[in-house]
C-alpha cells in the first residue's frame, strides 16, 4: 500500500508540475501547507529554533530546511539535493511561423534530449510570462494551458522510406509543432499570452508580455502500467521523482535533526546560473542560517549530502550497454552511483553510509558503473560537493528510457527511495 501512494502522490506532483517554474511552487504549496515558513531573500530572516523555513530563487529553485532540536545545526546537516529541470523544446523569442496554412512555433531544444519520442505527442504550453499592467506594473506570472495545443507530426514512411534505418531529426527544421491553420497572418504568441493571463490573472486588468520562458509538454498523464501495476510511465520523471522524494522525506521526518532540501534549476544544461546547483544558492543560504564562518564549516564537515537523481536501470532490450556486473533492476531499490573519474561524487565513506542506512529502513539497495568503454553523466552531487567541502553520495531510483518525454519507474523503488530518505533525515549519526 505503501508504494501505490508515493506512486499516486507523485503522479499528482508531475502533472501539477510541467516546468521547473510549476515544479518550485508545487514544492512550496506542499511545504506550506505542512505549516514551513517562506523567506525572502531580499529582507532580514528572523529564523527562530526549531523553525521550519523555505525560500524560492528564480521561481525555478527551491530551499526548503528544518532546524531540528536546539544545536542541530552544529552537529551537521542533513542535505538532500535534486533538480527541477528536465530536457524539453523551450519556444524562440521570436518564434511565430507561417508556413503552408499551417502557424507553427520555432523551438530550442533544451538539454539533452531524446527527440524521437516528441513526434505525435499532444502538446501543450507552461512557464513563466514576465507582463506589464496599464499602472506599468511588472508582474511574474505561471502560465499552463493544460489541453493540447500542438504537435509535431511525422513525416509519413511512404515520403522517407529509410526512417526505420535512423531517425535524427534535425532542430531547427523538423522540430517546430503545429498549432493551428494560419488564417490570420497576423497570429502573435504575445497577444495569445496576453488573453490567457487574462482569464487567469482578471486581478491584473489587461497586460501586455514582454517576455516569457515557455516549454511544450505532453499532456498523457502520468500512469501506473505492467499486467500487475508494477511500472510507472511519466514525463519528467528526471528528476520529479527526486524532488518529490526528498520533500516527502523531509515531511516525514521527525524534525529532531537539521534537514536541509535543495531542488535547483538548470542542471540539463551545466548548473552554471545563479539559481542552479553551480551558483551561490545554497552557499548563501547556509551562511544566513550559520553567519560564522569557522562554526560553518564544523558544520559542514559534519555533515552528509545525498545527491538524488535517477540512475540507468538495465534495458532488457539493450543489456549489453551495461557492465556485466552493474545492471540496476526496476523494483529492485535505489541505486548507489559510482565513478572513478568523479562524475558522481560519491566516495567508499559515503556509499557504506548509504548502505547502512538502507539496512536499517529494509530497502534493498544496488550499485550502476557505467561500461569502461563508455562515458559517464554527471549529477549536482560532484558541483555541490566541491562547492561546500561536504561528503556526498550519488544516488538515484532506476529508470528506463531517461531524456524521453515519458520516462518508466518502478512504482516500488518510489516507495523505497522515500523510506531509506526519510531514514536518513532522521538519523542521529551521518
Amino acid at each position: 500500500m505503501l508504494h501505490s501512494s508515493a506512486s499516486q502522490s507523485l503522479a499528482d506532483f508531475i502533472q501539477s508540475s510541467p516546468t521547473p517554474f510549476h515544479a518550485a511552487a508545487s514544492l512550496a504549496e506542499r511545504l506550506q501547507a505542512a505549516g514551513y515558513q517562506q523567506l525572502d531573500e531580499r529582507e532580514e530572516w528572523n529564523i527562530e529554533d526549531g523553525g521550519r523555513y523555505y525560500v524560492l530563487r528564480n521561481q525555478s529553485s527551491l530551499i526548503a530546511f528544518s532546524l531540528g532540536q536546539p544545536g542541530a545545526l552544529e552537529r551537521g546537516i542533513r542535505l538532500i539535493g535534486a533538480h527541477t529541470d528536465s530536457p524539453c523544446l523551450r519556444v524562440k523569442p521570436q518564434p511565430e511561423l507561417n508556413r503552408h496554412g499551417l502557424w507553427q512555433l520555432g523551438v530550442e531544444v533544451y538539454g539533452g534530449a531524446l527527440l524521437a519520442p516528441w513526434f505525435d505527442r499532444d502538446l501543450s504550453l507552461a512557464g513563466r510570462v514576465t507582463a506589464r499592467d496599464a499602472s506599468g506594473d511588472l508582474h511574474n506570472l505561471l502560465l499552463d494551458f493544460q489541453r493540447p495545443i500542438a504537435i509535431i507530426p511525422s513525416l509519413a514512411i511512404h515520403l522517407n522510406r529509410d526512417v526505420n534505418s535512423g531517425f535524427a531529426p534535425n532542430p531547427q527544421t523538423e522540430l517546430p509543432p503545429v498549432l493551428a491553420h494560419s488564417i490570420d497572418p497576423n497570429r502573435d504568441l504575445r497577444a495569445l499570452l496576453a488573453s490567457e493571463l487574462q482569464d487567469r490573472y482578471p486581478q491584473h486588468g489587461p497586460l501586455q508580455v514582454l517576455d516569457y520562458e515557455l516549454s511544450f509538454y505532453d499532456t498523457q498523464p502520468p500512469a501506473v502500467v505492467g499486467l500487475d501495476g508494477d511500472f510507472l510511465a511519466a514525463a519528467r520523471l528526471d528528476n520529479l521523482l527526486s524532488c518529490h522524494a526528498g520533500l516527502q522525506a523531509l515531511l516525514a521526518s521527525d524534525g529532531q535533526q537539521a534537514s536541509l532540501l535543495v531542488c535547483t534549476d538548470h542542471e540539463e544544461v551545466g548548473s552554471s546560473s545563479c539559481c542552479g546547483a553551480d551558483g551561490p544558492f545554497l552557499e548563501d543560504v547556509l551562511r544566513r542560517l550559520i553567519p560564522d564562518a569557522e562554526q560553518r564549516i564544523r558544520s559542514i564537515q559534519r555533515s552528509v549530502l545525498v545527491s538524488v537523481d535517477n540512475a540507468h536501470g538495465i534495458h532488457p532490450n539493450y543489456a549489453d550497454r551495461h557492465d556485466g556486473n552493474h545492471g540496476p533492476q526496476l523494483n529492485a531499490g535505489p541505486v548507489i552511483k559510482i565513478n572513478n573519474n568523479q562524475r558522481y561524487a560519491t566516495t567508499s565513506e559515503t556509499a557504506a553510509l548509504f548502505r547502512h542506512l538502507c539496512q536499517q529502513a529494509d530497502v534493498p539497495v544496488q550499485t550502476f558503473v557505467v561500461r569502461s568503454d563508455m562515458g559517464c553523466g554527471s549529477t549536482i552531487g560532484p558541483i555541490t560537493s566541491s562547492r561546500l567541502g561536504v561528503r556526498t553520495v550519488d544516488i538515484g531510483a532506476p529508470t528506463f528510457a531517461m531524456h524521453s518525454i515519458r520516462e518508466l519507474a518502478g512504482v516500488k523503488d518510489v516507495g523505497y527511495l522515500q523510506q531509506v530518505l526519510t531514514a536518513f533525515l532522521n538519523s542521529e549519526r551521518v
